[in-house]
């Protein structure tokens, strides 16, 4: 079989092997046949040596998407041809996640998704909702688990106002999922093309950061000095004080991304006095992942997906990663 190797941490150390076949699934496993994949920032970060505690050489990428071939015994819950996504933290099924299940992650700490045939504890895949195509389905299992948990500890409901930041994965999930419960989104950005494109999928408000460098005390003005209920902190560094000061009392900033830097100079009295939830996230479990799902199917939403590449342009899709300008996800078709 087919599977794409990164041999060190660069962009030009990624090879293509021909290896044996995995042999019949085991006991609560299946053999997943393996049709997309979606990249994340997390997958950049190990191909540039971003990211700690790496050994090379590995196979990338953290999500993937496939069809199921084959099954272990005891596994009731699926059949032959399923179109399954694979979470990214296998071991992470249900419940308040640890470090023993949180931290072991497809591409990092364990194989990644860039192999034609995939052996994976069948506990691990979650059913795609029909409406779906293998790439889209590749872009739920980081992004679309993130922005569902987003929306989740934010407790949106009608009426509701949500601020995101930017217009990666992430925050088109997070726009779409917070549209689907009745809320209110206050979209930034420095494009004034994707701020029409994020109004087309259903943004309320946008402002563009540039243009609007105290975008926070805009936020209180859009809010008549409320503040949001979440803010979905995808930047960090500069913005997360900002993020502060644009939540309203009891309100929920939902951290999980440091484009900008992980270290934010932060005045404690506005957490303090407005009894701010600062809420951390890595990803989320199966679990969560299947409620994402759930509610892709209830709502007819679609993954927003910019551009899909070839697995023989994987490089440019890392590229395209790291240069950034990209609305929505990057997908990887696995057509060896």
């Amino acid at each position: 079989m087919h599977l794409i190797e990164l041999t060190g941490p660069s962009l030009d150390s990624f090879i293509q092997r021909e290896v044996p076949a995995p042999s019949a699934p085991r006991r609560g496993e299946v053999l997943v046949r393996m049709r997309a994949a979606s990249l994340n920032y997390l997958d950049l970060a190990v191909a540039t040596g971003g990211y700690p505690g790496i050994v090379y050489p590995l196979i990338p990428v953290a999500d993937g998407a496939g069809e199921i071939v084959a099954l272990g015994e005891d596994v009731d819950a699926l059949a032959v041809g399923d179109r399954v996504a694979l979470h990214s933290k296998p071991q992470w099924i249900d419940g308040p996640g640890t470090a023993a299940s949180v931290n072991p992650t497809r591409g990092a700490s364990l194989p990644g998704v860039l192999s034609e045939l995939q052996i994976v504890d069948a506990a691990s895949v979650v059913r795609a909702p029909a409406h779906l195509s293998y790439p889209a389905i590749a872009t739920l299992p980081i992004a679309a688990t993130t922005a569902w948990r987003a929306t989740e500890a934010g407790g949106l409901k009608p009426g509701s106002t949500v601020v995101l930041l930017g217009t990666g994965g992430v925050s088109i999930f997070a726009l779409q999922f917070a549209k689907a419960r009745g809320a209110r989104v206050i979209l930034l950005s420095s494009s004034d093309e994707k701020l029409e494109r994020a109004r087309a999928l259903g943004a309320d408000d946008v402002l563009n950061y540039r243009q609007t460098p105290d975008w926070d005390r805009a936020i209180l003005d859009l809010t008549d000095g409320t503040g949001a209920d979440l803010v979905v902190e995808t930047v960090g560094g500069e913005t997360f004080g900002r993020s502060i000061a644009a939540v309203r009392h009891g309100g929920t900033v939902f951290t999980i991304g440091f484009l900008g830097g992980t270290s934010a100079a932060l005045d404690l009295l506005p957490v303090i006095s407005k009894a701010v939830r600062l809420q951390g996230s890595t990803t989320g479990s199966v679990a969560h992942l299947r409620q994402a799902t759930a509610a892709l199917a209830a709502h007819d939403i679609a993954p927003i997906i910019d551009r899909t590449f070839a697995v023989a342009d994987l490089a440019e899709g890392y590229a395209g990663l790291s240069a950034g300008g990209h609305f929505g996800k990057l997908a990887i078709e696995l057509n060896w």
